[in-house]
Formats: structure tokens, sequence, C-alpha cells
């Protein structure tokens, strides 16, 4: 029997953003940033890592948080707005990510579905651009468990989109890299690297509406990607 295996991105797709632990951890430096206003500014943050992304993973992570820190309007009480305070902000944020990652709300659902396939014989991984400590991260959500592997960027040195940490993921799965479904929320990093490889690609919550590959089906929440992995005959 062919060996069945579902990967995940991991942020925007496992887990978010906690904009309240954000809030939390600015104010640790002694400044203050609105959750509510901060989140409402997904968008344009995400498109600033877009832009950031080809300059490497901590440059493009560091201006996805100031645009966070910058619509959140971050301050310190009775002072104004400061370039210089989001730059130290950020570069904080930064040498802290390996202890308390900023990315620890969990998506709805998506954590649930990890375990279900994992329960039910899929192997099952995490392929994460990420700063190294993504397997800690996991294990203080208590979600190791679910997870045949975890590849981290950090670690291996391998960015998504490059081909080679899809065909280390598929060795660490014992799997045919055709016999991977990858889900993640990147279009260059999740759906054409896995496609590139010969992966099937499940794009979560896509923010526009570009034509599809073969091979490749959109999904707005776990639901949808529990019916794409029926289509893909996963389960």
């Amino acid at each position: 029997m062919t060996e069945r295996a579902v990967t995940f991105d991991y942020g925007q797709t496992l887990a978010e953003l906690d904009h309240q632990f954000l809030a939390e951890r600015v104010r640790e430096q002694g400044a203050e940033l609105d959750p509510a206003a901060s989140r409402a500014a997904d968008l344009e943050a995400w498109r600033a890592y877009g832009v950031a992304k080809t300059q490497g993973h901590r440059f493009a992570w560091q201006q996805t948080v100031l645009a966070f820190l910058r619509a959140g309007g971050l301050h310190v009480p009775g002072a104004g707005p400061d370039q210089a305070l989001e730059q130290r902000i950020a570069d904080w944020l930064w040498q802290e990510q390996p202890r308390r990652n900023l990315w620890r709300k969990r998506i709805p659902g998506m954590f649930e579905l990890a375990s279900e396939l994992h329960a039910r014989g899929v192997r099952v991984a995490i392929i994460s651009n990420s700063e190294g400590h993504m397997a800690e991260l996991i294990d203080e959500l208590g979600e190791s468990s679910s997870f045949d592997a975890i590849v981290d960027s950090g670690r291996l040195g391998i960015d998504k989109p490059d081909q080679r940490i899809f065909v280390h993921a598929a060795r660490e799965l014992g799997v045919a890299l055709g016999d991977i479904v990858h889900v993640g929320d990147s279009w260059e990093a999740d759906v054409e690297g896995a496609r590139a490889v010969g992966a099937r690609a499940i794009w979560f919550s896509p923010s526009d509406t570009r034509a599809l590959p073969e091979g490749a089906i959109a999904c707005r929440d776990a639901l949808e990607v529990r019916a794409a992995l029926t289509a893909f005959r996963v389960w």
C-alpha cells in the first residue's frame, strides 16, 4: 500500500500571530499597543512580508512585525510615534522569538485535523520557514504527538520554496514526493513549492482568486481542507 502523507505550513495555517500576546510582550518594554488595531492590519502586514521575503526570513519577519506595530499605534505613554522605538521593539521581539514565539494562536480545527490524520495512519509533518525552534514550540503547545516530522528551515538552512526542503520532508516521512499533500497559505512557498516537486497542494485562505495549477485546491477553513483531502483520496 502506498504511504499517504500530509504536510502543513505552520504560520497562518496551523496558527497565527496572537495579537493579545504581542501587546503583552510590548508592555514588557514599557510601550503600549492596541491589539485590535494591529490585527486589522493583517493584509497590509502580509503584503509587506511578500515584498521582503526575497531578502531572507529574518528581514521579512521584521517587516511583517513592524507593519503590525505601526498599525497598532506602538508608543510609550506620554510620547508620540517613534520609528526608532518601532525598530528597537521589532529587534527585541526577533531575539525573543525562539523563546516566546508570537505565532501561537491556534487556527480553528487545524491542529485537530492534523491529529486525526495521524490517528488514522497518515504520515503528518510540518514544513515551516521558521527560526530553528519550531519543534520546541509544538511541544510547548502540546501537539508533538500529532507529527511524525518537523522540518524547520532555521535548522536546515533551506527555505521554502527551495525544492530541497520538500525532498528532506519526504525522506523524513519515508514517502514519495508525489504521495504528499502540502497545506499552506503562501502561493510561492507552499503552492508553487509543492507543485514544483510533484506534491499536491492545498492553498489555505487565499487572498486572491488567481487560477490554480492542476493538483492544487483552494480552501478557506479546516472543513474545506478536510473536503480537499477527501478529494485527493488521503482519507
